[in-house]
């Protein structure tokens, strides 16, 4: 590999930390600090000239907080005369503002990506951005990574006997449709409405279930409540157990009690945004090795796309 270096935020030292082990590396320092009027303060600890950079920061909650903090340490590396500056976002935040549902609302995920640009990133590298149009969002290459890959190993290590995948959504059909091929199952799909903002309604299940071991698949788990009424359905409709499997744990509002006391067999999460809380049908999986290798065949000018094809 060529000479790098690897910074972060605040957002998720744990996670970095994993990434440079991986990596056999050790992370870059840079102070970050408040001033008393809680504006944000950075400093690079170590020379970043001519040195391609990576930093890794998930813009997960606090969003604003985190994103600023980012778009700072860009500033700071562009300032430092770093000679590419490559983005690790894990969670993407504003994703789910990416396009116009309503009349006088913002696309907040095309600001987003503008200010990153504008800040002075050379790369971004996400993973199962909420809506895949976002890569179009930006005029640098964009990385978009499966969390699919690691869950899959998992799911396929567990040998249940009828499994079935299935779809929160018909928005999420394609996504479902991808993991079933790679494991080579079937899948079914849940028809919902969603009466307000944050919250949703199951209706039916299109397909049968009856004696399956369903795997719910969805690219993020914010309250939980489409999951946990998703479950209910299946259970209703004879699933003997009901996995869901979710890339990014929002896990927002009442979502680990929801969790807990829901008829969810399991829990599968990455770790590409830190938990606030505990729960014991919760299980995560790390994604730190596979965005380690990211890292090392970009620094070597090879494929990333080849990891999954």
């Amino acid at each position: 590999m060529q000479d790098f270096k690897l910074f972060s935020g605040n957002a998720h030292r744990e996670f970095a930390q994993n990434v440079a082990k991986n990596l056999d590396i050790e992370l870059s320092l840079a102070e970050i600090t408040r001033f008393s009027d809680g504006e944000i303060n950075i400093r690079l600890c170590e020379s970043v000239r001519g040195k391609e950079v990576f930093v890794i920061q998930p813009t997960c909650a606090p969003a604003n907080d985190n994103l600023m903090e980012l778009l700072i340490m860009v500033d700071a590396l562009k300032r430092s005369s770093a000679s590419s500056i490559n983005v690790i976002m894990p969670y993407f935040g504003y994703a789910r503002q990416d396009r116009k549902a309503a009349p006088r609302v913002p696309i907040s995920a095309k600001l987003v990506a503008d200010l990153l640009q504008r800040a002075g990133i050379t790369r971004l590298i996400t993973m199962d951005l909420h809506a895949g149009q976002i890569q179009g969002f930006f005029d640098i290459p964009v990385d978009n990574l499966y969390g699919s890959i690691v869950l899959k190993d998992h799911i396929a290590s567990k040998n249940l006997k009828n499994p079935i995948v299935a779809s929160p959504d018909i928005g999420g059909v394609a996504r479902a449709r991808y993991f079933a091929k790679l494991l080579g199952l079937e899948i079914v799909i849940v028809d919902k409405r969603r009466e307000r903002a944050n919250e949703s309604e199951v209706m039916n299940v299109i397909g049968n279930v009856e004696g399956k071991d369903v795997i719910l698949i969805d690219d993020m788990i914010d309250t939980a409540g489409t999951i946990v009424k998703a479950a209910e359905a299946f259970k209703k409709n004879g699933a003997t157990s009901v996995i869901a499997l979710g890339t990014h744990a929002v896990f927002s509002g009442a979502a680990y009690q929801r969790i807990q006391e829901s008829s969810i067999d399991e829990v599968i999460i990455t770790d590409t945004i830190p938990l606030k809380g505990n729960c014991s049908k919760i299980k995560v999986l790390s994604v730190a090795p596979l965005f380690a290798e990211v890292i090392k065949r970009i620094n070597n000018n090879e494929s990333v796309n080849s990891l999954f094809a």
